[in-house]
């Protein structure tokens, strides 16, 4: 059976002050009046059952997901005792999906991103499920056409075809330095894509795979899976989640998947608007623009002889106001504001370290 799970455990650093502990990005309303998980769990209507959404994420966040979404319920949540990186969470959701659903094939998505138009996307999963249901041995990738030779995303080395338009991954080529990304973007699509970090598989291919090449791992994550439908569960998850090795899928699955002769990599091409809204001035390509260029987030603001600025508010009553300002974040909360040069806003993370040593938890 066909099941979609959704990564929803980034902490969202980058886009402090609003995006909080409590209430990270996944769960701000801020794109449209919606969050980026009911956008990510509205996408797949037409595709997978509801009943066969699944959300992982901080078992903190759980009340608040349940909440949010209409037809939601908790046995479809897996909470994360603590973040383990992305191969515990799709090891560990794969784990208990298949405790219920052994054939189950599953589409891994992330909660971080802006995909259009819907419809192609649904079209190009469906392919991605066809192949994955088609040969038990195929991991499913999908990959993004570069805009930019961006050195935040891993890339995908395309190889053979496999039929009209899915090729074989002959290698995965994390974060390159300007340089490199520069050469994979001139050499075109047919040859490199982004990692899009969304994958079709199934579970018990999953698996599999990560028992021959992380075995401590796998060890936990079937001790999870063996105990998800009886009383122990949470008691086996509490032992055993925090011990697993750190580890990205991508590292630990995707890469030597690649060299493996017993396994098919398949990149699926997606050739869509894509935006990951991992950080304010990826927010800002969400946003209505002035004439001047300046990207208007939410609240009342008036703004003089500014371009090309960034405005955002949580606070109904308050109202941003610029004078000369240009190439600016400016990101009001109840109690805390953010200004920034656009060109800083990596060093987001580092400011938000600082405001917790500085002014307390309370802030983070």
């Amino acid at each position: 059976m066909r099941h979609a799970l959704i990564i929803a455990g980034g902490s969202g650093t980058r886009l402090w002050p609003m995006s909080r502990t409590k209430q990270p990005k996944q769960l701000l309303p801020f794109i449209g009046g919606k969050s980026l998980l009911q956008l990510a769990f509205d996408r797949l209507d037409g595709l997978v059952a509801p009943s066969n959404r699944h959300i992982c994420a901080g078992q903190g966040h759980e009340e608040a997901i349940a909440g949010a979404l209409t037809g939601f319920s908790r046995e479809q949540f897996l909470g994360e005792p603590v973040g383990r990186d992305t191969l515990n969470a799709v090891g560990f959701s794969a784990a208990a999906i298949a405790s219920r659903d052994p054939d189950a094939v599953i589409a891994v998505f992330t909660a971080d991103h802006i995909i259009e138009p819907v419809e192609d996307f649904l079209q190009i999963v469906e392919h991605g499920f066809r192949l994955a249901e088609e040969d038990s041995r195929t991991l499913v990738t999908f990959g993004i056409t570069p805009t930019a030779a961006a050195t935040g995303y891993g890339y995908l080395e395309l190889g053979d075809p496999i039929d009209e338009s899915a090729r074989i991954v002959r290698q995965f080529r994390e974060k390159p330095d300007a340089q490199t990304a520069a050469d994979y973007v001139s050499a075109g699509p047919e040859r490199y894509l982004w990692n899009s970090g969304m994958f079709v598989w199934r579970a018990s291919t999953l698996l599999d795979c990560i028992r021959r090449y992380e075995p401590e791992n796998f060890a936990g994550l079937e001790k999870i899976g063996a105990a998800w439908n009886t009383v122990r569960r949470a008691a086996v998850l509490a032992e055993t989640f925090p011990d697993l090795k750190k580890i990205s899928v991508d590292f630990a699955v995707m890469e030597p998947a690649s060299r493996d002769p017993l396994i098919r990599v398949a990149a699926v091409p997606m050739p869509l608007r894509w935006l990951d809204v991992g950080s304010w001035p990826m927010f800002a390509e969400t946003c209505p623009r002035d004439a001047a260029g300046n990207a208007l987030g939410g609240g009342r603001a008036t703004l003089l002889d500014t371009r090309n600025t960034l405005v955002a508010s949580s606070d109904p009553r308050h109202v941003i106001t610029t004078i000369g300002c240009e190439n600016l974040l400016i990101i009001h909360t109840p109690d805390a504001t953010l200004v920034c040069r656009a060109d800083q806003a990596e060093n987001i993370k580092e400011l938000h370290k600082l405001v917790g040593e500085a002014h307390g938890q309370d802030l983070l």
